[in-house]
C-alpha cells in the first residue's frame, strides 16, 4: 500500500493496483495485523503475532485496513504487507486512532505528505498497551497539531 497525493494505492497480492481517492474514505479505519476477519475486536491476531517472532513466519503475512468508502458506499478490507520492523500492539492501536482522527477531520490526505507525517509522530513517547482512551486521544491530538500547516 502506498499513500500518494491523489489517494491510497492498494497493491493486491496478484500485483494489480487500485487507487482509492482520499475523498472516498469515510468513517474511520480499523487496522488488523494478521487475519482479514479477526475472531473478535483484536488488532493483532495470533498469525500477526507469530509473524513478528523469529522463525519461518517472520516478516510473512501482513494485515488489513478496514474502512468504509463512498460513491458507491461499501466496506473495504485492503491488504498491506508486513514492514520488516516489528511494531508493538500499542503502536498499531495508535495508528488506528490516528487514521480515524484524520478521516474524521477531513485530513486523511496528509498521509501522502511524508514531511508532515514525520513531524506529526516525531517525539511521541513509547506507547504502552494499556494506554487509556483519553491518553490515546491526547497523543493523537498532539501528533496532528504538531505541524498543522
Amino acid at each position: 500500500m502506498e499513500f500518494r497525493e491523489e489517494g491510497m494505492c492498494a497493491h493486491a497480492r496478484d500485483s494489480s493496483t487500485e487507487l482509492i481517492p482520499w475523498s472516498r474514505i469515510m468513517l474511520g479505519m480499523g487496522v488488523v495485523v494478521g487475519a482479514k476477519y479477526p475472531a473478535s475486536a483484536e488488532q493483532v491476531t495470533l498469525l500477526g503475532m507469530l509473524a513478528g517472532l523469529r522463525g519461518p513466519l517472520q516478516g510473512k503475512r501482513g494485515g488489513y485496513l478496514h474502512m468504509t468508502v463512498r460513491h458507491p458506499y461499501e466496506d473495504r478490507q485492503i491488504f498491506f504487507d508486513r514492514h520488516p520492523h516489528w511494531y508493538p500492539v500499542a503502536d498499531v492501536v495508535f495508528l488506528q486512532a490516528l487514521l480515524s482522527d484524520l478521516v474524521a477531520e477531513g485530513e486523511i490526505h496528509r498521509l501522502a505528505d511524508t514531511a508532515w507525517l514525520d513531524r506529526a509522530i516525531a517525539g511521541l513517547p513509547p506507547l504502552k498497551l494499556m494506554t487509556s482512551d483519553s491518553a490515546l486521544r491526547k497523543l493523537v491530538s498532539r501528533a496532528t497539531e504538531r505541524e498543522a500547516g
